[in-house]
C-alpha cells in the first residue's frame, strides 16, 4: 500500500484536496481529527492533560480548552512540548488502527493528512510520497481570517509557529498549488495527482 503524507500549512485547502483524493479512492487518516477525537469530553488524553496541567485546562464540559491551550503554548515553550508527548502516542496508536483496516480492505493508497509533518521531523521515514498543498502566505491568512475570524496578527503568530513554505516546498515530491483555481480547476489538479499515485 503506497503512503502519502499530504501536508500544508494552515487556510492552505488541505483538507479540501484529502477530501478530493478520497474521492479518488484512497484511505485517508486525518491526524488532526484523531488528535481532537483524544482531547474532546471524554477522550483518552484528557486525564493526563488535567494532570499536566492542571484542571483550568479543561472545559466544563471535559474537553481540553483549546484557546487557553493556545495561549499557553505561545508564551510557554515547553507547553506544546509537554502537550505533544501526551497526545502524539494516541494519535499513532488511531492512525495504526486505520491503517490495518485499510490494508485489511485491500486499499492501493493511503493518505495521511499530517498538519505538522515538516515539523515533527518523525514521518518521512514512514511515508513513500509527500504531498503538499501550496499558496502564498497572504492568501492563507485571508482564508483563515474569513473562516475563523481571528484578528490577522493572531493568524500570522500561528503561521510563524508552523514551517515555513521554502521549508515544506524542500520536503515535498509533489505540489498542488492552491492558489488563484477554482474548486473545479483545483479537482483537476487533484485528479492528476491521484493518477500520479496509481489511483
Amino acid at each position: 500500500m503506497l503512503r502519502i503524507g499530504l501536508t500544508g500549512g494552515i487556510g492552505s485547502g488541505k483538507s479540501t484536496v484529502l477530501q478530493m483524493l478520497a474521492g479518488h479512492g484512497a484511505a485517508c487518516a486525518d491526524a488532526d481529527a484523531i488528535s481532537r477525537a483524544t482531547t474532546a469530553a471524554g477522550g483518552p488524553a484528557i486525564a493526563a492533560i488535567r494532570d499536566s496541567f492542571g484542571p483550568d485546562f479543561i472545559t466544563p464540559e471535559g474537553a481540553l480548552d483549546r484557546t487557553r491551550m493556545r495561549e499557553l503554548a505561545m508564551a510557554d515553550s515547553t507547553a506544546r512540548a509537554r502537550l505533544e508527548a501526551i497526545v502524539h502516542p494516541l494519535v499513532a496508536l488511531g492512525i495504526a488502527r486505520e491503517v490495518e483496516a485499510a490494508e485489511r480492505a485491500g486499499r492501493r493508497c493511503m493518505v495521511f493528512d499530517i498538519p505538522l509533518l515538516v515539523e515533527s521531523g518523525r514521518w518521512r521515514a514512514q511515508l513513500d510520497r509527500i504531498l503538499v498543498v501550496d499558496c502564498a502566505p497572504q492568501t492563507q491568512v485571508s482564508r483563515v481570517m474569513a473562516r475563523s475570524g481571528l484578528a490577522e496578527d493572531a493568524v500570522r503568530a500561528i503561521l510563524a509557529a508552523q514551517a515555513s513554505r521554502a521549508q515544506r516546498l524542500a520536503a515535498a515530491d509533489l505540489v498542488v498549488c492552491n492558489e488563484g483555481l477554482s474548486m473545479a480547476q483545483l479537482a483537476q489538479e487533484v485528479a492528476t495527482a491521484a493518477r500520479r499515485f496509481g489511483l
